[in-house]
């Protein structure tokens, strides 16, 4: 396991970079991130996205499985001094806060949900009519589309593209590799609720939900603080081309409206 996925504090830190860096300067054009506004981030882990939100007086609210993370994510605010309200739950459990935010975060957590048209179409009961949604997911056939990252396995957690083996020949080399049972289930399930942007664009096109942008990464913009590495947008003659695109792009972000 790469050593940030264990440094919760470390991880929490990187992601409030990104987020002020570059996550609010991608919104920004298509909506003023200003005081009072009301922020929510689905799948929030330990709040990291959200720290920079708080710091410009939103209003946020981070909804996560995890009660770990949100404890996690009560700490890290309550140690850097910013507000915020942090629930362990299933969002769309939540029916008080449906039709209350200006703008919903969803970092990294399309890919990991099962029913994805489901989730998109539940999605628009927490926007407000002229609220916007941040969307941003790796596409499967990236080098590291599996998450293979949190591998145990230092070899594995560095071992580009082995997640696109057929099902059987990658739970074996998990398991060769000393992966615990628990964690080769984690990843196979992450295989088996994999994104490709074609994907995404044909669930998207058959939602409520239009993008008003749409920027592929060839370098994650997170890959800067995790790797000293500088952002770069995926070519545009590469964009234009449907599936090859997903084994170049690290990231697609994306701004949707309701329609």
């Amino acid at each position: 396991m790469q050593e940030r996925q264990k440094d919760r504090a470390r991880y929490f830190r990187e992601l409030a970079h990104t987020s002020e860096k570059y996550f609010i300067p991608y919104i920004s054009p298509f909506m003023k991130i200003e005081a009072g506004m009301n922020v929510l981030e689905i799948g929030c882990g330990d709040g990291g996205n959200l720290l920079p939100f708080a710091r410009l007086d939103c209003n946020v609210t981070g909804v996560d499985l995890s009660e770990g993370k949100i404890e996690n994510a009560r700490k890290f605010f309550a140690e850097a001094g910013a507000p915020g309200r942090f629930i362990a739950s299933d969002i769309f459990k939540i029916k008080e806060l449906e039709s209350s935010f200006d703008l919903v975060i969803c970092h990294d957590v399309l890919e990991h949900i099962g029913d994805k048209a489901r989730f998109l179409s539940d999605l628009q009961k927490y926007v407000r009519p002229s609220g916007l949604v941040f969307m941003a997911f790796p596409a499967w056939q990236m080098p590291f589309g599996g998450h293979q990252q949190i591998c145990r396995s230092k070899f594995l957690s560095h071992l580009p593209f082995f997640h696109l083996l057929p099902r059987s020949l990658y739970r074996a080399v998990l398991k060769a590799g000393g992966e615990e049972p628990f964690r080769i289930e984690e990843l196979l399930e992450i295989k088996d609720t994999r994104l490709p942007i074609e994907l995404f664009e044909r669930l998207l096109a058959a939602s409520r939900f239009e993008s008003l942008d749409r920027t592929l990464y060839f370098i994650n913009p997170h890959y800067e603080v995790k790797f000293g590495l500088r952002p770069r947008r995926l070519a545009r003659f590469i964009s234009a081309i449907p599936y090859l695109r997903d084994f170049f792009t690290t990231s697609a972000f994306y701004i949707l409206k309701l329609k």
